[in-house]
């Protein structure tokens, strides 16, 4: 019950974020954060698949109403969920065969790869539906790195912060944080 609250209390909190603070910070221009697809890498790696897709593209679709972006963000969402179990297998080798991941401690190289790579398939599956035509492939291309590494470091920062929440609050018979380790 405390995994499904957790995960509940994230995807309000991050979807919420996304859409009254992050969408509103255009750095350049152009260059967005798009730190709410954090809830699709911290989903648990044991939870039901079916439902991360689900929520994935609800997470998206959601998204998309709010940004008046016509579902480029559920795709890109859905992408991303479908080929997590991959990204998991490339960062983190046989650790994920094993279920011994935990997102949420200290960041390694694993973590990091994971990450980046996430978060620029993402990008780069968002962008190139939004723009959509093969004459923008340097605008696509320059818009997703950008846009990756304010993703990245808003991420980073954002693990950071709310790390020491879960040392605050979590005791032996209580739980209470928006990024429980799975």
């Amino acid at each position: 019950m405390g995994d499904i609250l957790a995960n509940l209390i994230r995807f309000i909190f991050l979807l919420a974020l996304q859409v009254a603070l992050f969408n509103h910070i255009n750095l350049f221009g152009y260059v967005n954060a798009y730190p709410y697809m954090l809830f699709i890498l911290l989903y648990p790696i044991s939870g039901n698949k079916n439902l991360l897709l689900l929520l994935s593209f609800i997470l998206g679709l959601v998204l998309d109403l709010f940004s008046n972006s016509g579902g480029v963000h559920a795709v890109a969402c859905l992408t991303v969920a479908y080929i997590r179990p991959q990204l998991f297998k490339f960062s983190f080798g046989i650790s994920y065969e094993y279920n011994t991941i935990k997102i949420m401690s200290k960041m390694t190289s694993e973590r990091i790869t994971l990450l980046v790579s996430a978060i620029t398939i993402h990008h780069l599956v968002l962008f190139i539906l939004e723009y959509f035509r093969f004459s923008l492939i340097l605008d696509i291309f320059l818009q997703s790195v950008l846009t990756s590494i304010l993703t990245i470091m808003v991420s980073l920062l954002m693990f950071y912060i709310f790390k020491p929440i879960k040392k605050r609050w979590e005791s032996k018979y209580f739980r209470c944080s928006l990024f429980l380790e799975h």
